[in-house]
This record gives structure tokens, C-alpha cells and sequence, in this order.
């Protein structure tokens, strides 16, 4: 014999699972780590960085540029890259370092930042 009691308190069982288990995703979907707040803060950190990946995005255009003109082999390009940035010179090639600001140069009454002229080496 069917017992209708049983069937109701299954029913209420069944139930209170299933809006366990809806409550347990809707919270998870919003808070979760892969919910709607970590993909706002995700969508937020994405806007800081845009403009810091545009200016090294621009850094690497130029170097790429720069490293195309190194490959092509122009001497007269490899050689100034080398006097101003990694501060080489040849043997014949006359050096003025300035002085430092506040000090005297190799002369009596050398005004200040004034550079001093080395002879060749």
C-alpha cells in the first residue's frame, strides 16, 4: 500500500537539496574565484596596466627598429651606438669630460661646469 507520508517528506528532502545545491552555485557564480566580482577585479586591473604595456610595447618597437639598423651593418651607426651609449672612443678620438658641478678644473679659476679637454691616448 502506497504511504503518502513518505512521498511528502522525499518531496521536502528533494527539495531543500536541490535549493542547498541553487545556493550553493549562485554564490560560488558572484563570489567564487572565478565569480562576476573576481572578473570585475580582474577587468579593473586589466585597465591599470594598459597604458604601462603600450609604453613597453612602444620600448620594444624602437629596440626592434634599432636592432634591424645593428643587423643591417652600418659601421658608422655601430660605431656611434657605441661613443654614446656604451661611452667607447678610438685611440685618435679627443674625450672632454665635463667636470662634476662645484669643482675646479685642471686650471686656476675654471668656471663651474666647464669640461676639461684630455689629450689623445
Amino acid at each position: 500500500m502506497y504511504d503518502r507520508r513518505i512521498g511528502r517528506t522525499q518531496r521536502i528532502l528533494v527539495s531543500l537539496f536541490c535549493s542547498c545545491a541553487l545556493v550553493y552555485f549562485v554564490y560560488h557564480a558572484v563570489v567564487g574565484k572565478r565569480g562576476l566580482e573576481a572578473r570585475k577585479r580582474l577587468i579593473e586591473r586589466s585597465r591599470q596596466l594598459e597604458p604601462k604595456i603600450e609604453r613597453l610595447e612602444a620600448v620594444r618597437a624602437r629596440l626592434e627598429g634599432d636592432l634591424r639598423l645593428l643587423n643591417a651593418g652600418d659601421a658608422d651607426l655601430i660605431e656611434e651606438l657605441a661613443i654614446e651609449v656604451l661611452g667607447f672612443a678610438r685611440s685618435g678620438d679627443r674625450v672632454i669630460v665635463p667636470a662634476p658641478a662645484g669643482t675646479q678644473g685642471p686650471g686656476q679659476g675654471a668656471r663651474e661646469g666647464v669640461g676639461s679637454v684630455l689629450s689623445p691616448r
